[in-house]
């Protein structure tokens, strides 16, 4: 659930979406039963029970499920292993496209949601008065689920965007820790020089990192109205990360380990990668798989272009939504509030290794003061919390993000692996995004 958004997935799957989508916008209306949308059609559905099915990869499903369950025992439900991501989405798409089969319940990442939300596939929660929940989560994640006024779920975890970096690596070789991109570079530089094997960072082509990190400097390539799509992949902020990455590509200074290998995870151990800007959940990540790095690593805010203001994204994360399919939205969107707003299921993810989503957890003294031992003691979650509030508005996903994605490394991938220019790559990217969405009936233009 936590690792960097996965790229790979059929086109097969998109066409689906894509046709779905283009029904759904004329079709118009929320889909909802008639009389349910109340809060009190939710409180009534609750106690009366009854039998959900919920599709979910995260290792904290099957804890909440009971603990749900324990609260109102006159619900049951069934928790499914559809698959992580896109083997999820593909058989939810599937199930969309026969008209049944689909969950009440579904985990959806953030970058997939504009997808299924405007194929009409998911349930506006906003009639169920839910909207009035805004306050209780971050801003960046609120507006991953909130779109064209409509609220599609309620938000799970999130990412806002640190570095972590390994502090006795950079002590060794007399490294500061970065507060500016520019900085950043000269310790990329710093540090391959001094020991070869040795490198700043990873990053072998990722368009979860690339959207990230393109979020992050103010970037906004992609724009929709309805099926009208706009796509400027050399927009200010795009060109201002993809000139400054330029400096890592084409230097050769960027790790070429694959992330989530063997080889990646000992090179964190060892110290031949000293960085990674990656989302919150990364602690669990790191903890289980590089153990060997205990005590050696910290947390940082990421490096800004002014090295003054405050500036992050979001990378990863994701939240539940309903389908229009579920025969009982009411009681599914009671379950949905109640796995990521109650206490209980809160306390719950965060004990798998989450990084919440709620305000209310993210300012709370017991989860401020944690200080884990891989991190030296560090108070990790104050620097995390931190980010939260600090993740740049405006962004939004292509409808058909899952796709781009997936062409991605034909792409952009090309110039990681031949270290040439990374704003040929984006401009080829744009130039198959948009022939992609116009063949399938979008109105997509290119600026």
């Amino acid at each position: 659930m936590h690792k960097r958004l996965r790229m790979v997935v059929g086109a097969a799957l998109t066409t689906i979406a894509v046709t779905a989508a283009l029904a759904g916008c004329s079709s118009g209306g929320s889909g909802s039963a008639s009389g349910s949308g109340n809060a009190s059609a939710v409180t009534a559905a609750l106690k009366k029970g009854g039998t959900l099915t919920y599709w979910s990869w995260t290792p904290s499903g099957a804890a909440q499920v009971a603990a749900f369950e324990k609260a109102y025992p006159n619900v049951k439900v069934k928790l499914v292993n559809a698959g992580t991501g896109n083997d999820e989405y593909t058989k939810l798409q599937n199930a969309i496209k026969a008209g049944s089969g689909a969950p009440d319940v579904a985990q959806i990442e953030y970058y997939a949601m504009p997808q299924f939300a405007l194929a009409g596939s998911l349930s506006d929660l906003s009639q169920y008065g839910f909207d009035s929940l805004k306050s209780k989560y971050t801003s960046g994640t609120w507006g991953s689920v909130d779109l064209d006024g409509k609220l599609y779920g309620l938000p799970q975890d999130s990412g806002p965007m640190a570095m972590f970096y390994n502090k006795t690596v950079f002590d060794k070789y007399g490294l500061t820790v970065p507060k500016t991109w520019d900085e950043y570079v000269a310790d990329a530089k710093t540090l391959h020089a001094a020991n070869p094997n040795a490198y700043l960072t990873s990053d072998t082509g990722d368009a979860g990192f690339t959207t990230s990190m393109i979020w992050q400097a103010g970037g906004t390539p992609f724009t929709t109205d309805g099926t009208k799509v706009t796509v400027n992949l050399q927009d200010a902020g795009t060109k201002k990360w993809a000139d400054t990455w330029n400096e890592l590509v084409e230097n050769k200074l960027l790790a070429p380990t694959p992330g989530f290998t063997d080889d990646w995870y000992k090179q964190l151990a060892n110290g031949d990668i000293a960085t990674q800007i990656t989302g919150a959940w990364f602690p669990g990540v790191i903890e289980s798989g590089a153990k060997a790095g205990s005590g050696d690593w910290r947390v940082a805010p990421i490096p800004t272009y002014d090295g003054t203001t405050a500036v992050t994204a979001e990378n990863g994360g994701g939240a539940q939504a309903v389908l229009k399919q579920s025969k009982n939205q009411a009681l599914a969107a009671g379950f949905v509030k109640w796995l990521n707003s109650s206490n209980d299921s809160v306390n719950t993810f965060l004990a798998s290794g989450g990084f919440p989503s709620t305000t209310a957890t993210l300012t709370s003294s017991s989860f401020l003061a944690t200080k884990p031992d891989y991190f030296g003691q560090q108070d990790i979650n104050t620097v995390l919390a931190g980010a939260s509030d600090s993740v740049k508005s405006g962004w939004s996903y292509l409808p058909f993000q899952v796709y781009a994605n997936s062409i991605y490394a034909d792409t952009v991938g090309q110039a990681y692996q031949n270290g040439s220019d990374l704003n040929a790559g984006l401009k080829a990217w744009q130039a198959a995004i948009v022939k992609y969405g116009n063949q399938q009936g979008f109105t997509v233009t290119s600026k």
